[in-house]
Formats: C-alpha cells, structure tokens, sequence
C-alpha cells in the first residue's frame, strides 16, 4: 500500500513539475525533492530518479538550453544539490551517493569585496555516462568526469577525471584504472601465463 502511495506522489510530482516548465522526457521517479526557480532550465530524461532532498537549482541568466540536463536511468540519492548557473550535464545510467554537491560556478576571490557581491565565475561541468559518484562526493565549476568512471566517497573534484578510472581524495586523484576482467579473472589469467 505504501508503495502505491509513494507511486502516486510520484506521479502528481511529474504532473506538478512538468506544469511549471521542466522538461521532463518521459516518466520521472521523483520523491520530495525541491527546484525553487527558473524551471524551464531543466531537462530530465525518462526513467530517471531523483530520491528524497534532491535539490535542482538553475541561477542566472535564461539562455537557450536546458543549464541542468540529467541523462536516461540515472539515480539521484537523497540530500544531493545540482547547482547550474551556466552548465551541468549527468549522463545515462550514473549512480549518485548521498549529500553530493554538484556545482559549475564559484565566486570570486577580490579581497576589496565580500564573496557574495562578487560575480558568479562559471565554466560547464560534465559528468559522462555509467559514472558513480559515493556518498559526500564535491564536484566543483569546470569538471569533466570521463565515462564509466568511479569517485570515491568523500571526494572533491576540482580537475577532470579521465574515463574508466577509479579516482579517490582531496583533490580527487586517479587511484587506478578500471579493466573489463573482474579482480578473480585477472588472477586465473595471469595463473594460467
């Protein structure tokens, strides 16, 4: 019965959204989540899902693309924050952990003023497809995050990160490189050398 209610809410979000201006492509899985302004900057593949907090903000100028596009069957945990004001784009099929901050702009640093009447420095951001971002993981203005990638828990990217990689730390710095055997095969394959 829960489930249901929860798949009605769903829908009714869907409805409520879509009515505001965000474009969503197909039915989108969405529990409590909030995006407080400029709604038509926002496009959302079908068979996304977007869990409890998610919060989409758009700042700045409209222009004429979507400043948050969010790929086909990517996962959203709770409590994370997309923060666009020029360009962020999350590929297909990417999984991402709880309380990520995911961000394409900064202030400036003038001593003579205080950040917030500084303007917004941005430059896109880039997340490519299947990429799992763990749980509290920053990623900061001008990222690109290659294809199939995996940043650990904790991490913040303030560089790219190449595709297929596992990248760990504070800044974020490539651990290893993934291969397509799994750990076990790679141990019979080389038994057998």
């Amino acid at each position: 019965m829960l489930q249901k209610i929860e798949g009605l809410k769903s829908r009714w979000r869907n409805l409520y959204y879509r009515s505001l201006g965000v474009k969503l492509k197909g039915y989108v899985w969405m529990r409590q989540i909030e995006i407080p302004r400029n709604f038509s900057d926002i496009e959302i593949e079908a068979a996304v899902a977007l869990d409890r907090g998610v919060v989409l903000l758009s700042s700045g100028d409209r222009t004429a693309y979507s400043k948050i596009q969010i790929g086909g069957y990517t996962y959203i945990n709770r409590n994370t924050f997309v923060d666009a004001s020029l360009l962020i784009t999350i590929g297909c099929h990417c999984a991402i952990g709880p309380n990520c901050y995911i961000t394409d702009h900064d202030h400036g640093t003038n001593l003579d003023l205080p950040p917030l009447a500084q303007p917004l420095i941005a430059k896109p951001t880039h997340i490519g497809d299947r990429v799992w971002l763990g749980a509290n993981v920053t990623v900061l203005k001008g990222v690109t995050i290659g294809a199939d990638a995996v940043i650990g828990a904790g991490s913040v990217v303030t560089k790219d990160i190449p595709e297929r990689v596992i990248a760990v730390g504070t800044p974020a710095k490539v651990l290893r490189y993934r291969d397509a055997l799994t750990e076990p095969e790679q141990r019979v394959k080389s038994l057998q050398q």
